[in-house]
């Protein structure tokens, strides 16, 4: 019977020990690996978020250059009608018509 706790004591210290370290070693690798995995996609995906950051400021800026705003679209707006409703005043004008007629 005195040999029964030694058996335990044996298997725990060669069998159970190394196993249980061994997992523990590797549940650190796994998670030492995830961690680095996760920075490396943390790291590219705050260079994309940059980078579409910067595209969309020079996009805006283009934009801004580019393009009439809405005042000098209402300006250009009312001078084209000026300029029209004057070409219609001298149309309807009594010697614009004698002008068109045929004689």
């Amino acid at each position: 019977m005195t040999d029964h706790p030694i058996d335990l004591i044996w298997w725990i210290t060669v069998v159970e020990i190394p196993a249980l370290t061994g997992l523990w070693w590797l549940v650190w690798r796994s998670r030492r690996d995830t961690d680095t995995a996760l920075d490396r996609h943390r790291q590219r995906l705050d260079t994309a978020v940059a980078q579409a950051r910067e595209a969309l400021a020079a996009y805006k800026l283009e934009v801004a250059k580019s393009y009439a705003s809405t005042s000098q679209l209402k300006d250009l707006e009312g001078r084209l009608t000026g300029h029209l409703l004057r070409i219609e005043a001298k149309l309807d004008s009594p010697s614009s018509r004698q002008e068109r007629s045929p004689r």
